[in-house]
């Protein structure tokens, strides 16, 4: 499909596991150093599944940014939402006051499970101490859609404004509708990508029981292993991703700095089966086929996949699979100028609906800097997982375009295709 308008990054704003900021998290990423440790709790010791990726020393910068009556009525998701959105404006050079007509500015925003640890806690209030020990404010603390409407507040934000839910996907197909949104002329500026803060207890039990978390026992840094003979499932995470996507023209008129331009998205269903991708990536496949289709590009074209990568045994090894089928000899390591995947939740950990807005930032950082970050953790490969998932090291590589992926509970399947400019 033609596209009316171009559509540019020109703001990114990330709080990970790994850094407060962009530049901080892009730092720790080339270098391949992890963000994940074990949960600190009084039962700890009956937890199977303890590695986390949590965000810590923020709340200096949360206090100069976010008031601390706001702070008292809103779940820490949407504290990280409201410091990466803080620093996604600053970066493009937006504010309250700019651009002016803010009817065609919104904010479409990923949350895959929002304020789960409020839920337990009103739910625990209510049986210990009644109606009046339920706060007024636990349902606006906890639903999802609160991420985008405290961003619409903060910046007088009128256009857009919606939260988007499908679970490890949430992020990516928040940012896939906002560049649909902005492409198709409902738009001209949207703050989008994603946002969690579920690696709480209730969280890793629930996860864990599923066996999808990583029951790694040795050092905690080494938990995320995708890709990994001895990889053994994912490390639940917390952060967000905020982008800025702006009408190209727009940018281009005020001079602004252009991470890279969003030219592809494609989202298809497995209707498969509640947590297992389908067997032979049939969804997965046809995703990236409509993203390039959107795009208007040949799979040769595309320099670097950013992979879902969770390191769960069966979809590690499905997601090679998908990535085979779809690339054929372009991806074959053996073939010289390849292209290159890798993981980041070796480092980052798995940020359920952050995911897809954390790592289209980095995919935009990936292209403008003409680098891949690192698969780390990658120490035992396994013969079902042959790709060059550029261990250990970051890469540098020549590229025109990169891909990212995001695959979710319940079959949901994302792929945003970024060209460099």
């Amino acid at each position: 499909m033609a596209s009316k308008h171009r559509v540019a990054i020109t703001g990114i704003g990330l709080v990970t596991p790994v850094g407060l900021t962009t530049q901080e998290t892009w730092q720790a990423l080339c270098e391949g150093r992890s963000g994940t440790s074990y949960l600190q709790h009084p039962d700890i010791d009956s937890y199977l599944y303890k590695a986390v990726g949590h965000v810590t020393g923020e709340q200096e910068r949360l206090d100069a940014i976010v008031d601390k009556k706001i702070q008292r009525k809103t779940d820490r998701f949407i504290h990280l939402g409201l410091m990466a959105a803080h620093e996604a404006m600053e970066d493009a050079g937006l504010s309250k006051e700019f651009p002016e007509n803010r009817e065609r500015f919104g904010s479409l925003v990923g949350v895959g499970i929002g304020g789960l640890g409020i839920v337990g806690e009103t739910a625990t209030n209510l049986q210990n101490r009644g109606p009046k020990g339920v706060s007024p404010f636990s349902i606006p603390k906890a639903i999802n859609n609160m991420a985008p409407n405290w961003l619409s507040m903060a910046w007088n934000l009128q256009g857009p404004t919606a939260a988007l839910t499908s679970a490890c996907s949430s992020g990516a197909d928040a940012f896939g509708h906002a560049f649909r949104m902005i492409r198709d002329g409902y738009a001209d500026y949207m703050l989008t990508g994603g946002t969690e803060a579920c690696s709480l207890p209730i969280a890793l039990v629930s996860f864990g029981n599923m066996r999808a978390l990583s029951a790694w026992q040795g050092d905690a840094k080494k938990a995320s292993r995708p890709f990994d003979a001895d990889r053994t499932g994912f490390v639940l995470a917390e952060g967000a991703g905020i982008l800025l996507l702006e009408r190209y023209d727009l940018a281009e008129k005020r001079g602004a700095t252009i991470y890279a331009e969003a030219v592809g998205y494609g989202a298809t269903a497995d209707a498969h089966h509640i947590t297992a991708m389908h067997p032979e990536g049939i969804g997965a496949s046809r995703a990236f086929a409509q993203a390039f289709d959107d795009a208007g590009i040949d799979r040769s074209e595309i320099g670097y996949v950013n992979a879902h990568g969770t390191g769960t045994p069966m979809n590690d090894a499905v997601e090679t699979t998908v990535l085979k089928k779809v690339f054929g000899e372009h991806i074959d390591p053996s073939n010289d100028d390849h292209i290159l995947v890798s993981s980041t939740k070796s480092m980052t950990g798995h940020m359920i609906g952050a995911t897809g807005g954390a790592e289209i930032a980095f995919t935009a950082l990936a292209l403008k800097h003409q680098l891949v970050p690192p698969t780390i953790n990658l120490d035992t490969p396994d013969p079902a997982c042959d790709l060059d998932y550029v261990p250990h090291k970051a890469r540098q590589k020549t590229m025109t375009h990169a891909a990212t992926s995001s695959f979710g509970f319940g079959g949901g399947n994302a792929v945003v295709v970024l060209k460099k400019v």
